[in-house]
């Protein structure tokens, strides 16, 4: 079936339904935007998995996403949406490039969870961006942004409490939001709805096992700790098991 696109860790092909995409994870590992690459054993199957059952978890507690069901391992159906090319970025406690910027060591608790926006361009970095030039540049209007700031808080919410059952403390975690591009079951429909999308998975957060401070997440891979493979078939391992 002919690619629609191919990113770092997905593809994503036409759906098997009108307004659906199918989602494809890959094993492929990259970080610092592309510059270090490699292969995870089952990170594909992992992040699937561990998306698809964060997905029902949030929708089930009012978040509206793309996430329809798992087609196999390793795909996933989803609504078609128009990706904001906003990065959202929310911190529990200081670390990565946050430490870095600040110049602040990891694991400080932040007074409240903090929400950063980054513009979505590889090419440049994925550099920070404020408020008042996303506006200005039309990437999404005020009622679009205070929509997103608001599901990004509650979903912060919703995932510490889910991780700290499975003796894990959510430090940080990016997301992504769409407009739902297709009409919904309801007489108003859900064109321009935003939802979210991509994936949740050790991909794109922090996790931290409580106690040993044991890093679960990419940053195994970035730091070259070892124990990746490990590590995120541990995280499914919690996820789809509902404990430590």
């Amino acid at each position: 079936m002919e690619k629609l696109y191919e990113g770092k860790a997905k593809i994503v092909y036409p759906g098997p339904e009108t307004g659906t995409f199918r989602v494809f994870y890959k094993d492929d590992a990259t970080a610092f935007n592309g510059q270090k690459k490699a292969q995870i054993g089952g990170k594909g199957v992992v992040n699937n998995k561990v998306s698809s059952e964060l997905f029902r978890y949030l929708e089930s507690h009012g978040i509206p996403t793309h996430f329809i069901r798992e087609l196999s391992e390793r795909e996933m159906l989803v609504k078609q949406v128009e990706i904001v090319p906003l990065e959202v970025i929310v911190r529990n406690r200081t670390a990565g490039t946050f430490s870095k910027r600040y110049g602040v060591e990891e694991g400080i608790v932040l007074k409240y969870p903090l929400v950063e926006f980054s513009l979505k361009n590889d090419a440049l970095g994925d550099p920070l961006i404020y408020d008042d030039a996303a506006l200005g540049l039309e990437l999404v209007n005020g009622a679009e942004l205070a929509r997103i700031k608001e599901l990004a808080l509650r979903i912060n919410t919703l995932l510490k409490e889910f991780f700290a059952e499975r003796n894990l403390e959510l430090i940080d975690f990016k997301l992504e939001f769409g407009r739902a591009l297709t009409p919904g079951p309801s007489p108003k429909g859900e064109r321009g709805k935003i939802l979210l999308a991509d994936e949740i998975s050790p991909d794109t957060m922090r996790l931290w096992e409580f106690g040993t401070g044991k890093k679960m997440d990419k940053d195994r891979f970035r730091r070259d700790l070892g124990g990746v493979e490990e590590a995120y078939q541990e995280v499914l391992r919690r996820v789809i098991g509902g404990t430590a």
